[in-house]
This record gives C-alpha cells, sequence and structure tokens, in this order.
C-alpha cells in the first residue's frame, strides 16, 4: 500500500511540476474549458431562478363556474356551500353586474358595454383549488360543473402546462448541451495533453528502456488532465460569478417595475461540487485517450 500511495505521490508531483512549468499554455486550457462549460450552466442555472420565478408568482390555477341565468337562491346557496369545503383554497364570487361595470371601466370596451340594453354577463364563481396538478384540477372543474345552477366551467390552467412543458424542454436541451460540451471537453483536455506528450517523446523512450510500463508513465498524465480539468471547473465558476454579479442589478431594476421582489441565486454547493467532479472527470478521460492512443502509436503496449 505504502508502494502504491509513493507512486501516486510522485505522479501527482510531477503533473503538478508539469502544470506549472507552462502558466501560459495552462491559464488558456483552463479558459477554454472554464467557456465550454459555463454554457450549459448558465443555463441550468436560468431554468432554475425561472422556476423558482414562476412558483413565485401571485397566479395559481382557478376555476372560473358561470352561473345559468335561471339559477335560484336555493341552487346558489348549495353552490357556495360546497366552495367551502377544505378541497377549496378560496372562492370569490362576482355578481354580473360588477363583471359589467369592470368591463366598462376598460377604456376599450367603454363604448360597446354603454349600448347594451340589458346585462349579457352571469354571475360567476373564481375558486381557486387547492390541488395544482393538471389531473386533479380537471377532476375537480368537472365535479364542480355538475353542481345544480353551474351553466358552464372554465379552467385556467394551460398557462401552468405550457410553462412546465417549455421548462421540461429547456431542461432536456440542458442535457444535450451538456453533453455536447463534455465531449468538447474531452477533446481540448486531450489535444492538450497529446501535445504534452508529443514533447515529452524522449523522455518516454528512455523511461521504457529502463524498464517503465506504459500504466507507470501514462499517470502523470492522467493526473495533469485531472488537474486541467479540475482548473477548467474553478474558471467555469469564475466566468458565471462574474456574470452574474453583471445582471444582479439589471434583474432587480427589473423586477422592481413589475412590483416583485425577485433576485437571481447564485449555485449552490451540491452544484458547484458536481461541475468541479465533471471536469475533472472529462479532463482524466481525455487525458487518457490521448496518452493511451500516442504511446499505442509509439510502440507497441505492454
Amino acid at each position: 500500500m505504502k508502494h502504491w500511495l509513493r507512486h501516486q505521490k510522485h505522479a501527482l508531483t510531477t503533473a503538478l511540476r508539469r502544470l506549472f512549468s507552462q502558466p501560459v499554455v495552462t491559464l488558456l486550457t483552463a479558459l477554454a474549458m472554464g467557456v465550454a462549460i459555463s454554457l450549459p450552466s448558465a443555463l441550468y442555472l436560468m431554468l432554475g431562478n425561472l422556476n423558482r420565478l414562476a412558483g413565485d408568482l401571485p397566479a395559481q390555477p382557478e376555476i372560473s363556474l358561470f352561473l345559468a341565468a335561471d339559477v335560484t337562491t336555493v341552487q346558489k346557496g348549495l353552490i357556495a356551500a360546497r366552495l367551502k369545503q377544505t378541497d377549496i383554497a378560496q372562492a370569490r364570487y362576482t355578481p354580473k353586474q360588477q363583471a359589467l361595470t369592470a368591463l366598462s371601466a376598460s377604456q376599450d370596451l367603454a363604448d360597446i358595454t354603454a349600448g347594451l340594453s340589458e346585462n349579457p354577463l352571469p354571475d360567476a364563481w373564481v375558486v381557486r383549488p387547492q390541488a395544482s396538478t393538471p389531473e386533479a384540477l380537471r377532476h375537480l372543474a368537472g365535479e364542480l360543473g355538475k353542481l345544480p345552477g353551474v351553466a358552464e366551467t372554465q379552467l385556467d390552467s394551460q398557462w401552468i402546462e405550457r410553462l412546465q412543458a417549455a421548462l421540461a424542454i429547456g431542461r432536456t436541451g440542458v442535457w444535450l448541451l451538456g453533453g455536447l460540451f463534455a465531449i468538447a471537453l474531452m477533446a481540448i483536455s486531450s489535444n492538450a495533453i497529446r501535445a504534452r506528450v508529443l514533447t515529452r517523446r524522449d523522455e518516454i523512450h528512455v523511461s521504457r528502456l529502463i524498464g517503465a510500463t506504459n500504466r507507470y508513465i501514462r499517470r502523470p498524465f492522467l493526473y495533469l488532465g485531472a488537474l486541467q480539468g479540475l482548473l477548467g471547473g474553478l474558471a467555469a465558476g469564475g466566468v458565471l460569478a462574474l456574470a452574474g454579479a453583471m445582471l444582479r442589478a439589471p434583474v432587480a431594476h427589473l423586477s422592481s417595475l413589475y412590483g416583485a421582489n425577485f433576485q437571481l441565486l447564485p449555485p449552490s454547493g451540491t452544484e458547484i461540487a458536481i461541475v468541479l467532479a465533471i471536469t475533472t472527470l472529462t479532463g482524466w478521460l481525455g487525458a487518457w485517450i490521448a496518452v493511451t492512443r500516442t504511446l499505442h502509436q509509439t510502440s507497441a503496449p505492454r
């Protein structure tokens, strides 16, 4: 075990020495990897903030109950009693005269309502259910539509289904984009490591002459690729932090114009750890591909 740990320590030390022997190349590689991974990460954070914004919106799914023109007082009482049950979060009664007055107050409809000889609007209830799933909303709307005196029901939940569908497409797009950029990270790391391997071809040849195996030769380059990936993840974190700092004030100003108090949330510690783990792993894989291919081309594998 001590022998294995000593080999790992030597490989890590060698990788660190090689990493900082060419600081400009190391910096440019880390920036390239950081920019690549920051794009899908930024989209992921944007979707998370949009999902939180949608959850904070005051509008909730509502069911509108339009009463029949010949509804009786008894039927109105039965409807009001039903809307007091526990599956109803809130119910608001809107008389037809109040609805007509609201329409008349609108500049676009004032001329139309002024020419009406009688009120064509029905009495209505606007119901906010406790449930929020589409299935439960449709079931409740169907049940309320069967109440005596209810002429028609209208379920206002399409905007939720459309929003959730759009967010689902966005999340799928983020995963696809993340996969493509992970391949790009592997390519960047592979090209960078391959260049370093080729510059040390004579050193590798001498190492083989004294008995070094391909595994021993490959190990420092694998650590080098992992370290490059880790630096790329840190660079991506810096890019995201800079973008968040630049967007924080404009987003807060836009939110205040709508009377809200919405602020961009930074990535959590778990999300940062996942990004660093992904970039480190892709850097390691890119290094393994590059070194294995180069060693196979230079000589027969051991």
